[in-house]
């Protein structure tokens, strides 16, 4: 047993993991601030709306082309609104996995984003 009553694990191997655990937070709060601010768009109906998403996933803008806009069609207006914002939300997701994957070499670590 070492000082203090507790056995020796090793001390230069569980500061050489909390070094790496250390990199891997610092890495992590990096990519995702760099995540936050990046933007994800989609378009839909042939460039008739544009979401934009940002990385906190909060849509952050939509256009939409005066010509789709007709009052007895509201329903499809309201559809191309609503796939525009769910693909640059997807957008946003899957960069935001893609990027993690990487960073964590694969590792599945549940609740990381």
């Amino acid at each position: 047993m070492a000082k203090g009553g507790m056995p020796n694990f090793g001390g230069a191997n569980i500061n050489n993991l909390m070094k790496q655990a250390q990199k891997f937070q610092k890495q992590m709060e990096e990519m995702q601030g760099e995540l936050q601010n990046k933007e994800f768009q989609a378009s839909v109906g042939g460039g008739a709306v544009i979401a934009v998403a940002n990385g906190k996933k909060e849509i952050i803008d939509i256009k939409i082309k005066p010509a789709v806009v007709d009052p007895d069609d509201v329903e499809m207006l309201e559809d191309l609104i609503l796939s525009a914002c769910n693909e640059a939300l997807k957008r946003a997701e899957d960069e935001t996995a893609n990027e993690m994957k990487k960073l964590t070499g694969g590792l599945n670590i549940p609740g990381m984003f």
